[in-house]
């Protein structure tokens, strides 16, 4: 998005271009904006002054903050991983309701309990991106959740660091969300190097997910090359396959040639900074805490900032006693050390 700064001769000259009486500008009542380009608008705010600020400027302002014109992409995976988990299902009791059915995107890390993925499920049918990494969301959850449509619609679909996935999860997934293009199943070596092997995971999505373009199974432990092969020669429409981290795994030139537009990255770990020309499934991430449940109620300020800790403008004020501080015992030790010369210079004249 590019933004122009507009200074009040280029604005008269664009409004006398367009037809607009000078001083006509002014006088808008920004309120009456149409929904759609407020929803826009909030929607590249920080998330903690869409939530609490702009519901509060005016009725209008709240009815689109609230609504679903801001609530069809949800993102709160950093927020996420240092919320319990009864924040984290009281937070997805609010926002997702504000989707009205329409949310696209969802990340949240360590979603836990078959309670708070059955909300989601029964209130999340038009995904299209789903991140889930972390969670402890039972398998037969998530089987029983794809077999009644969840994951019909996902396009993108992030499974990483979750134990509670097995191989049944994946072939339910993968039969019933026939528009996955994106899986990334990526594993914490120190949680899985003592583990039993996972190439059975390897085949559900071989057998189940023919249509995937990106997978990633970085520390997935495949103990047979043929895993990783059955997954080449079955998924025909890959394109990037990592397996960084799966030691295992050896795949030689005279195989991977005979498929021309796939690209195989691993088992070695070349660049962990590159992202190999593929945009993260995941947007840019917002933090914010707990004050989204006080939306518009100014009487328990006080109380998240207990929760969240010292405010800005605290940290202001103490930054300006501290200077003060520093600023008057200077001026006091200067005015000492003057005295001192003055008498020091009395003690030489009776000298």
């Amino acid at each position: 998005m590019t933004i122009t700064l507009i200074t009040e001769g280029s604005m008269a000259e664009a409004e006398a271009g367009a037809g607009v009486e000078v001083g006509e500008s002014a006088s808008r009542n920004w309120k009456e904006l149409i929904p759609d380009a407020l929803g826009v608008i909030f929607k590249k705010l920080p998330l903690r002054e869409a939530l609490t600020a702009v519901p509060c400027v005016c009725k209008p302002w709240r009815s689109v903050a609230v609504g679903p014109r801001c609530w069809q992409e949800i993102d709160i995976q950093e927020w996420s991983r240092t919320s319990a988990p009864a924040q984290l299902d009281r937070m997805l009791r609010l926002l997702i309701p504000r989707s009205d059915g329409s949310l696209r995107k969802l990340c949240i890390s360590g979603l836990a309990g078959e309670d708070s993925f059955s909300f989601v499920a029964g209130r999340a049918r038009s995904l299209q991106t789903l991140c889930l990494p972390r969670c402890s969301v039972p398998g037969p959850a998530l089987e029983n959740g794809a077999a009644a449509g969840v994951f019909a619609n996902i396009v993108c679909l992030d499974l990483s660091y979750c134990l509670t996935v097995g191989a049944r999860a994946l072939e339910a997934i993968g039969t019933n969300c026939p528009s996955l293009a994106t899986l990334l199943r990526v594993m914490d070596l120190m949680e899985v190097i003592n583990g039993p092997p996972q190439d059975d995971e390897a085949l559900a999505i071989a057998a189940t997910m023919p249509r995937l373009r990106r997978l990633e199974i970085t520390h997935l432990q495949l103990r047979r090359t043929s895993s990783a092969r059955e997954i080449i020669q079955r998924c025909t429409r890959l394109e990037l396959l990592d397996i960084r981290g799966c030691w295992e795994v050896h795949l030689d030139e005279d195989f991977t040639r005979g498929f021309p537009g796939l690209r195989v990255i691993g088992p070695h770990f070349p660049d962990s900074h590159s992202t190999y020309g593929w945009d993260v499934v995941s947007s840019d991430h917002h933090g914010f805490l707990a004050w989204d449940f006080v939306v518009g109620d100014p009487d328990l300020d006080d109380e998240w900032e207990d929760y969240l800790g010292t405010s800005d403008e605290e940290e202001e004020e103490e930054e300006e006693e501290e200077e003060e501080y520093y600023y008057t015992t200077t001026d006091d030790d200067d005015e000492e050390e003057e005295e001192e010369e003055e008498e020091d210079a009395d003690d030489d004249e009776d000298y």
